[in-house]
């Protein structure tokens, strides 16, 4: 089992770029896939990015391509999300998420554990 914490979310300008942090607790963290998923008010929770156990492999939705990076750190048990050029459609509340899914996996229903979510609000 592991828990999860999100942090980093915040208010920025539009073209702005916040960091998001995902902590893991437990000695498993190696073992996990991990995905950042964004849910905004009145829509379905999106899938955002996804990053294998090893980090080797990455995978974006095609809206953030080219301007959000995730990454991992297994000695630290932390997942990142780098977001740049930050749009108003950015605007949501930002969970990680860990899976035993190979390589990565872009389905909710495939996570099984969740972090509590960070709120990310981009002005324009």
């Amino acid at each position: 089992q592991v828990q999860l914490v999100e942090s980093g979310g915040g208010l920025v300008q539009a073209g702005g770029s916040l960091r998001l942090s995902c902590a893991a607790s437990g000695r498993t963290f190696g073992s996990y896939s991990m995905g950042w998923f964004r849910q905004a008010p009145g829509k379905e929770r999106e899938f955002v990015a996804a990053i294998s156990w090893s980090g080797g492999s990455t995978y974006y939705v095609d809206s953030v391509k080219g301007r959000f990076t995730i990454s991992r750190d297994n000695a630290k048990n932390t997942v990142y999300l780098q977001m740049n050029s930050l749009k108003p459609e950015d605007t949501a509340v930002y969970y990680c998420a860990a899976t035993y899914s190979r390589p990565y996996s872009d389905q909710y229903y495939e996570y099984a554990y969740w972090g509590q979510g960070t709120q990310v609000t981009v002005s324009s």
